[in-house]
């Protein structure tokens, strides 16, 4: 039941035509990323590159490139993990499905690991230089590992159940590291490892840490799945993949998947950090240089039959998208009951992840009132600004199940229209004005720094959204060329910021007084001030992506008539999101034109691509 190595599942996708091999020599250099691209955009099949330049080791992309994969490659365990999921949720449900009793306790025994003397893993050596040097993106500062699982235990309470599985990238040349002896390692704020690395200063010594490359595909999944604390990932791995993970413990070192395809052994010193970057990552730019901790290198196992797994990410969706989403339907179940009264959590892919999240909450504790203004959800969206890998949102935009009980919160511009249509700019914006924000988001005024905002509207429709731009609409100089983004939201090109002035642009400020309440323009709810209006317009992602990662909340919302009462910021009329590019930002992901000839090449007839891309 379930894969016990990458090799046993790439050989059934291979034998149900989920994966095709290519021959080709194909560079590591930009070319190989590009291709795995491709492919996950028309949704393809994974893909195995046997011959890549200057390595011995073959690898496989795009393993995870459809939820219906996915979904495949755990078909065997997934009501395992359902089973246990309900237990939590509702113990009665057992009685009302005795069989269900009879597949969880099987299902548990598997969350404990296995240890054995010996495994493929340590079957061979080699070095960093000898791995392949897969770099995605033309900027990059050297080859990176993209789909690591790095564990680290804690150095006050070593073992598995302290320990911390997840997946952090990994620099593996390039900048200032010593070749074949150091690797970068980039982890983000509120991730588990970070308690380790704070145990470890507090003690002054270093910590040590394993970077595992593939193995089951369960192992992948948990390095990413948001646990609760105390819940070691590799349990959860065992879970997902239908038997204990067998791991071997060479002495001296931490333990390590008995079928992983590669292992690097290594230690940081908790006080010793290098520049790692810049990558190309998931918000569809570069991540810059930033000093990150250093790992040491002091050996590199691997099995005999290693297989190399990578990903490419950039401008969402890609590849990660269909982890979110396994993710959420695993534990989606789960958040009514970690978080009492909220109905629904929607982080938006298209506009990175983070940068936006919806909610239905619901109002319940003041029934004989009537729902005019937004009460507990205002509590909920707090709850949810404190849980997790959520408290990174920057904009929070929270409805009430109250005012429409079919609402999809994953159709988007549904949400959208339901909430404008209610919102009231003068009540219901409430910010965090500074604050911790994605470590990848540069909209911030430093790294890790930036606001949020909470959107919540509840009661009756206040207003009906235009669905075409007025004909009289007049312009302050400098702002051209405007769009309809979708009713009720106005797209409008602004001119060039070339000084950034948070807060007091002074475009912004003139293009805000420049209107009363009153006017037709405050037909939009929503106005974005945007580089290219048409591009915005063009689909719902464009906007998406550009407003939420190209703006921070609190320095980059002006509005219509702006009055601050009690320290509380509102607006009579139209609410104005600056969304252009400023001067800060780290530059967007460019895909070379040479690499993409290279790839059409690969689809023309008689290429191993040819009918998929």
């Amino acid at each position: 039941m379930g894969y016990r190595n990458l090799r046993e599942a790439i050989r059934d996708l291979e034998a149900s035509n989920q994966l095709i091999r290519i021959s080709q020599s194909i560079d590591p250099n930009i070319e190989a990323g590009a291709i795995q691209r491709r492919v996950y955009q028309v949704g393809g099949p994974a893909l195995l590159f046997s011959n890549l330049k200057g390595c011995a080791f073959p690898a496989v992309g795009n393993l995870f490139g459809t939820l219906e994969r996915t979904r495949y490659l755990f078909r065997d365990t997934l009501k395992h993990v359902e089973a246990l999921v309900q237990l939590k949720l509702e113990p009665k449900s057992m009685i009302k499905n005795p069989s269900a009793l009879f597949s969880a306790p099987s299902a548990a025994f598997h969350l404990l690991p296995k240890k054995q003397k010996t495994g493929p893993i340590l079957h061979s050596q080699t070095s960093l230089s000898k791995l392949p040097q897969i770099k995605s993106w033309p900027d990059d500062g050297g080859a990176f590992i993209t789909l690591p699982q790095v564990y680290s235990e804690s150095t006050l309470k070593p073992g598995i159940h302290s320990s911390n599985l997840g997946m952090y990238r990994v620099q593996i040349s390039g900048n200032d590291y010593a070749p074949d002896l150091e690797a970068g390692l980039h982890y983000q704020i509120h991730r588990g490892i970070g308690i380790h690395h704070r145990e470890a200063l507090e003690l002054n010594k270093p910590f040590r840490v394993n970077i595992f490359v593939g193995g089951p595909p369960s192992m992948t999944v948990a390095a990413v799945m948001p646990l609760p604390e105390g819940m070691p990932e590799l349990a959860f791995a065992g879970l997902l993949a239908g038997h204990r993970i067998p791991m071997v413990q060479p002495f001296g070192l931490l333990p390590m998947p008995a079928e992983a395809d590669f292992v690097i052994c290594g230690t940081i010193d908790p006080q010793h950090q290098k520049p790692e970057g810049p990558f190309g990552d998931h918000l569809g730019y570069y991540s810059l240089a930033h000093d990150f901790p250093l790992v040491k290198v002091e050996r590199i196992y691997h099995r005999p039959d290693a297989i190399w797994p990578f990903t490419t990410v950039g401008r969402p969706p890609q590849e990660d998208t269909s982890f979110g989403a396994f993710i959420h339907e695993l534990t989606g179940e789960l958040i009514p009951e970690v978080l009492p009264g909220i109905k629904g959590v929607h982080a938006v892919d298209a506009a990175g992840v983070h940068p936006l999240l919806l909610a239905v909450g619901s109002e319940r504790y003041t029934p004989y009132n009537d729902l005019t203004e937004p009460q507990e959800i205002l509590t909920q969206a707090n709850a949810i600004l404190g849980q997790g890998q959520l408290s990174l949102a920057k904009y929070l935009l929270i409805v009430a199940e109250n005012d429409n009980p079919q609402l999809d919160i994953h159709d988007i511009p549904a949400f959208f229209q339901h909430l404008l249509e209610r919102i009231d700019w003068r009540r219901d914006l409430h910010f965090q004005t500074r604050t911790t924000i994605d470590t990848l988001d540069y909209s911030g005024h430093g790294l890790n720094q930036g606001s949020k905002v909470v959107m919540a509207a509840v009661g009756a429709k206040r207003r009906e959204l235009p669905h075409k731009l007025p004909e009289n609409l007049k312009l302050p100089r400098g702002y051209k060329s405007p769009q309809l983004a979708m009713p009720g939201i106005l797209l409008l090109e602004g001119p060039q910021c070339k000084e950034y002035r948070p807060g007091q642009d002074r475009d912004l400020e003139r293009l805000a007084k420049k209107y009363r309440a009153d006017d037709p323009i405050n037909q939009f709810p929503l106005i974005l001030i945007v580089d290219d209006s048409e591009f915005c317009s063009k689909q719902l992602n464009n906007w998406l992506w550009v407003c939420f990662t190209r703006s921070n909340p609190a320095a980059d919302i002006y509005g219509i008539e702006a009055v601050v009462s009690a320290k509380h910021w509102g607006c009579e009329g139209s609410l104005i999101i600056d969304a252009r590019r400023k001067p800060q930002h780290a530059p967007p992901l460019i895909d070379i034109p040479e690499i993409e000839k290279r790839v059409d090449q690969l689809g023309a007839k008689g290429g191993p691509l040819h009918g998929i891309i």
